[in-house]
């Protein structure tokens, strides 16, 4: 059986990036024989990677991972266009991503890939770390609390996208393992 690739990028949240590492690795062990992650991750994904201790366990545990060096390099953006991967995950996605996709804006690795595959009609999921209006509580690296009052215009930003053609925008893990359910009948 031939397996399917699949680009898994890594945008600068700290809000789930815990859980969304421990959801690769499980999705990476229950899909073993039928896809391959490639893993790719913003400049400053890359920095909340080193915050969390994440980015030797990240390089450890995946083949193919990549560092943005700039929107075009390494050349996501073309892969996806060419269709080399079934789909293109962004979790954790941070509100800053959202917004930029929201006014088209394709100036980094991430957002110039989700912007070409949205035009190529390769479908795109993205798991936005700022999903409802209000206060929200996340743990900082050391494991302090801090409040977040997320605003109808950060709100407003993950709704536009969420209804672009090819786009489907989910809360949380479970919504990760949706897609591959619904892509691999794992």
């Amino acid at each position: 059986m031939t397996t399917k690739k699949i680009a898994w990028a890594i945008t600068g949240a700290g809000e789930k990036i815990e859980k969304t590492y421990e959801t690769m690795l499980d999705i990476q062990e229950k899909y073993k024989n039928d896809v391959e992650i490639y893993v790719y991750v913003s400049q400053a994904g890359q920095q909340v990677l080193k915050y969390y201790q994440l980015i030797k366990k990240v390089k450890e545990n995946f083949e193919k991972v990549y560092f943005e060096k700039n929107s075009n390099a390494p050349f996501l953006a073309g892969d996806i266009q060419m269709h080399k991967f079934e789909f293109l995950l962004v979790a954790p996605c941070t509100s800053n991503t959202i917004a930029k996709l929201a006014s088209r804006i394709g100036d980094t690795l991430i957002t110039n890939a989700v912007i070409m595959g949205q035009k190529s009609q390769v479908p795109i999921y993205l798991m936005p770390v700022d999903f409802k209006e209000g206060v929200t509580v996340t743990k900082i690296p050391n494991g302090n609390e801090l409040v977040l009052e997320l605003t109808k215009e950060d709100i407003d930003c993950v709704r536009k996208v969420g209804n672009m053609k090819n786009t489907t925008i989910f809360e949380d893990v479970d919504g990760i393992y949706e897609t591959f359910e619904n892509h691999f009948k794992g």
